[in-house]
């Protein structure tokens, strides 16, 4: 396993223009400056709950819609987590985790496979939370699972409230990013595949 495992990426296009600062053993320390506060919120709870130091400055069209920088928002994301993760040797490699609010629970399993793939089962309460359209969650994380080559499932179990359930996601995904990530005493030096690579 790497010792330092940090990246910075940057991507600019015609439609948005992000920088990424990523730490993987961190200490959740989180800086957002989007222009979407529920995204900041909600990018808040995974450094918080996967001990994630994350710093994201973002410019987007959002005259148009918040879509393009969204969905721009996770590929940046996922290229700093592949960066960052190194070989992945001695991991994990998978982690899950279910996380209640009040009455919302979600279901977050992951692995990091070198695959992208994304099954996500979310039905939210209703279309929007404030001015945030619940559809762009979807474009984040296949953004993010695309270019952080990472096998993902998010399950939405129980929820009456799209703000408790969007928090139980996010958080769970943190949780369950944390767990992948540990180093693994018994694997040390090991890849955590029998093919030898991920």
């Amino acid at each position: 396993m790497n010792d330092i495992r940090r990246a910075n990426v940057t991507r600019n296009t015609l439609e948005t223009q992000i920088s990424v600062e990523l730490e993987l053993d961190g200490s959740g320390k989180a800086s957002f400056d989007t222009g979407l506060p529920f995204l900041d919120h909600m990018l808040d709870q995974v450094a918080r709950h996967g001990l994630l130091d994350i710093s994201i400055v973002a410019r987007g069209d959002l005259h148009i819609d918040a879509h393009h920088t969204v969905e721009d928002l996770g590929i940046t994301l996922g290229q700093a987590f592949n960066q960052a993760v190194g070989d992945k040797k001695g991991l994990t490699r998978y982690g899950h985790a279910y996380v209640p609010l009040d009455e919302a629970l979600s279901r977050v399993v992951l692995d990091l496979s070198g695959r992208p793939g994304l099954v996500f089962n979310c039905e939210f309460a209703r279309a929007s939370i404030g001015d945030f359209d619940v559809d762009l969650f979807h474009e984040f994380f296949q953004g993010f699972v695309n270019h952080a080559l990472v096998t993902l499932h998010i399950d939405n179990l129980a929820g009456n409230n799209a703000h408790h359930q969007a928090e139980t996601i996010f958080k769970a995904f943190g949780r369950a990013l944390r767990m992948a990530l540990e180093s693994d005493s018994r694997m040390a030096g090991m890849m955590p595949s029998t093919k030898g690579s991920l």
